[in-house]
């Protein structure tokens, strides 16, 4: 059954909305089987019912973000679209106000609804745990969120912490001492840091202290207070690292724990810390658990369906095993 829908397109950013030579409607139409005719300020679509409703949706809601104050990103428009779907009604004001990270070098918004929800949880909770795949920015909008609590005095330091597990590597092989050994790991954090603070700043923290870059196994025997704790990479902590760390936070202070229970590190034998604590503390108060998807990657899309295969191999991978076990 064929249907048709209009849509207002005055006061909008024609050239935004519909991309360089209309590649933005190009990818609507594909997206979800519509055609799609501007007409004066009116934008006409027909095609199925379902899909002209679900296209009828995001474009009101892109439009709704183009003529928003801060107005929806290029990048955010073209992430969007490759979703498919808006996000929940109330995210499209959340978003764009009360959803921004504002640090010392630019301000940050949140792209996804699950990333607006991990936001609110790290304002709203002195532990939060983000668990997800890669590229749905769990890292980055940590440690956006630290800096910005730094600058406005929340917090007097931020301290980043990473396992130092091999991904197919032995450190033992490596060249170098062993803060050349670890640097590698810690890199994506560095690299966090010097898209959120100017090279000086970052440099005269670092000299004082006020920023702290450090492996896992250094957490050990402190206290930290009036601080902003990361934790990344925990999948590949043990258990007795995940509690060790856990019990480094003092008062006035706050800890993110992120990670990707599908790229553990660790031996087989070993049990990840990640995995353990959500059996253990998910019923604690002031204690906050985000699931983040392959709806929020907000890399290249074809990261989505590469995580979708991967998970749909996964689960067809066990439910042979299980099969196989039950002969």
């Amino acid at each position: 059954m064929e249907a048709q829908n209009t849509i207002s397109l005055a006061e909008t950013d024609l050239l935004s909305l519909f991309g360089r030579n209309d590649q933005n409607l190009a990818l609507i139409e594909k997206r979800f089987g519509i055609s799609l005719v501007a007409r004066g300020s009116k934008l006409l679509l027909s095609g199925p019912v379902e899909a002209v409703q679900k296209a009828s949706n995001l474009l009101a809601y892109l439009i709704e973000g183009l003529r928003g104050d801060p107005a929806i990103s290029t990048d955010e428009l073209k992430s969007l679209i490759h979703q498919g779907n808006p996000p929940p009604g109330d995210y499209c004001k959340q978003a764009r106000t009360e959803q921004l990270i504002k640090t010392y070098k630019n301000t940050i918004k949140v792209r996804t609804a699950g990333q607006a929800d991990y936001l609110r949880a790290m304002t709203q909770n002195d532990i939060v745990f983000a668990i997800g795949p890669a590229g749905t920015g769990k890292t980055y909008l940590a440690v956006a969120a630290a800096v910005a609590a730094l600058r406005q005095k929340h917090v007097s330091r931020i301290v980043l912490a990473r396992p130092a597990v091999e991904a197919g590597e032995s450190l033992g092989f490596l060249p170098g001492a062993l803060e050349e050994k670890v640097d590698p790991y810690l890199r994506p954090l560095y690299d966090a840091l010097q898209d959120l603070m100017e090279p000086d700043r970052l440099r005269r923290f670092q000299e004082m202290k006020i920023v702290e870059v450090v492996p896992l196994a250094y957490m050990r025997g402190r206290t930290l207070n009036d601080a902003f704790i990361i934790l990344d990479e925990a999948q590949n902590t043990t258990p007795q690292q995940m509690k060790m760390f856990l019990t480094r936070l003092g008062s006035s202070s706050r800890s993110v724990i992120t990670g990707d229970i599908t790229q553990i590190d660790l031996p087989a034998e070993q049990q990840s810390g990640l995995v353990e604590v959500q059996s253990i503390l998910n019923s604690i108060e002031g204690l906050k658990f985000i699931y983040l998807t392959e709806r929020d990657v907000i890399r290249n899309p074809l990261v989505q369906k590469v995580i979708k295969a991967y998970d749909s191999h996964e689960q067809s991978s066990s439910s042979s095993r299980l099969a196989a076990a039950e002969r």
